[in-house]
Order: structure tokens, then sequence, then C-alpha cells
């Protein structure tokens, strides 16, 4: 990637995204700006990456090819408010903020500016993360392929409309905390049947992992991954039969749909927020 990216935010998303970029050689060093209130912060990436990195939000915008806002959204109308004026045409936007809708970014931003919205999840910290990014209205096709690329570098990327990114705020973006707790719950099983903890927690997280990677690469339906370890009259039907008697699956269900409600809920509020703010 020729361009050089600019991180408003030197947070676990941003030093997440820095390392994966740098690792898959996307982007040299010299081409990375990031920006923090923290100076100590700054000096830890600039130490362990050797990016460029500066206090000044503007001094960032005016070197950057690529913005990421990587901030908490209840900060992001205070970030537009002292950069939105100075964006360029010629500059991508893209937004890690959650639940900060492209409308209200693009209302704080120039006429015409090129907006990406992404939906990135924890994992990402680890290399494995699930982001989604939806376009803005003046975005192009190069637009998305820098997201993707950018998010590419540290887990698996899809590219959806907007109005859905709710919805994948209700699945991956919360999804982790739904997983930690199977895991811990797993866990806790394996104790009660008389493992120790460390053991019990180290063989729960591993089969989750490994269930997953091998959903991911076979691209075998899971109820026939299911069903491979599923015999007639054995263990895993058993523990099956308990599971669904408990109402795990319902449960999850209404989890994501409890979860992309409250999304809506805060895209709204922050969406009027910065209205009121313009």
């Amino acid at each position: 990637m020729e361009k050089t990216l600019g991180f408003i935010g030197g947070g676990n998303m941003a030093a997440a995204l820095v390392k994966g970029l740098l690792h898959s050689k996307v982007v040299p060093p010299e081409r990375v700006i990031v920006s923090d209130v923290k100076e100590e912060r700054l000096q830890q990436l600039h130490e362990k990456h050797g990016v460029r990195t500066t206090t000044d939000n503007l001094e960032l915008v005016r070197g950057a090819d690529v913005v990421v806002l990587s901030v908490k959204p209840q900060v992001i109308d205070k970030v537009l408010g002292v950069i939105g004026a100075h964006v360029r045409p010629e500059q991508l936007v893209v937004s890690v903020a959650a639940g900060v809708p492209v409308a209200a970014m693009e209302a704080r931003l120039p006429e015409g500016a090129r907006v990406v919205r992404t939906m990135p999840n924890t994992p990402a910290t680890v290399d494995a993360g699930a982001t989604a990014i939806a376009p803005g209205t003046h975005a192009t096709e190069e637009d998305l392929e820098i997201a993707h690329e950018l998010f590419a570098a540290v887990g698996r990327v899809v590219t959806l409309d907007e109005s859905l990114l709710d919805a994948v705020t209700g699945l991956s973006g919360s999804g982790p905390a739904y997983v930690m707790l199977m895991i811990e719950a797993l866990a806790d099983g394996g104790v009660k049947v008389g493992l120790h903890r460390d053991t019990a927690l180290l063989l729960a997280a591993q089969t989750v992992y490994g269930s997953a990677k091998l959903l991911l690469d076979t691209g075998e339906h899971p109820g026939r991954l299911k069903d491979m370890v599923t015999s007639p009259g054995g263990t895993a039907i058993a523990g099956l039969h308990t599971l669904e008697s408990g109402g795990l699956r319902r449960t999850l269900i209404d989890a994501v749909e409890a979860a992309t409600t409250r999304s809506a809920t805060l895209g709204e509020q922050m969406a009027a927020k910065l209205r009121e703010r313009k």
C-alpha cells in the first residue's frame, strides 16, 4: 500500500492494526503515524514498531492519506470537531468508532468526504479478528479495497451495507463475550467432573479454537461437523440433548438479537448528539 496511514487514537485496536500491517508488510513503519493524548502510549508504540507519533491530531491529518478514527464513540464528536474542516477531498476516513453512523460523521466533514465505517472485534488483537466494512455515500471501490486490506491484516473481512452493521455488532462485535462465557462454563463443567481448573480451561479454550478452525478450514456446515462427533448412543448426543433441553440455541439467538437492538439504539443516540453539535 503506497499510502500513509494515520491513526487517531493509539489504543488496543490501533495497536493491533499497526502490528498486523507491519507484520504482513502492507506498509513500512515510516508510513504510519499515530496520535494520542497519552505520550507514554505513543512512546510504547514508537519503541515497539518504529512508527511516527504525535499528540497533535491536525498534524496527523496533514500528513496522512488515510485517517483511521480509532477512538471511543464517546469522543468522536470532539475529534471531528477539531479535524473535520481540515480533511481533504483526496483523503479517506476509516472509522472504528462503534455505533457512529456514516451520516453523522459525514455531517461533521467537508461535503463529499469519503468515509468507510467498520466494525472489528477484539480478536483482531491476536490477528484473528472478524471485521465488517461498509461504504459511506462518497466512498469508492478503491476506498473499500484499502479498508479491506487494512483489516485483512488482522483477520477476516466482509463488506456489507451499513444497515447490517448493528447485526454485525450483535454477532461478531459482541460475540467474543458470549464465547468467553461458554468457555468459562465448559471449564466449570470440567472442574465439576474432576479436572484441575487450569487443565479444564486449557481444554475448553483449545476445543473452541479447534472447532472454529475446523469449520473455517473445511467450509463444512456446522451441523455436519457436529454429526461427525455424534455417534449413536454415545457421549456427545447425551451432552447435546442436555444443551437443547436447556435452550442454548434459543438463548444464543436471543443474545444476538438483544445486542443488535441495543446497538441500533446507541447508534441513534450518537447520531442525534452529533447532529445537535454540528
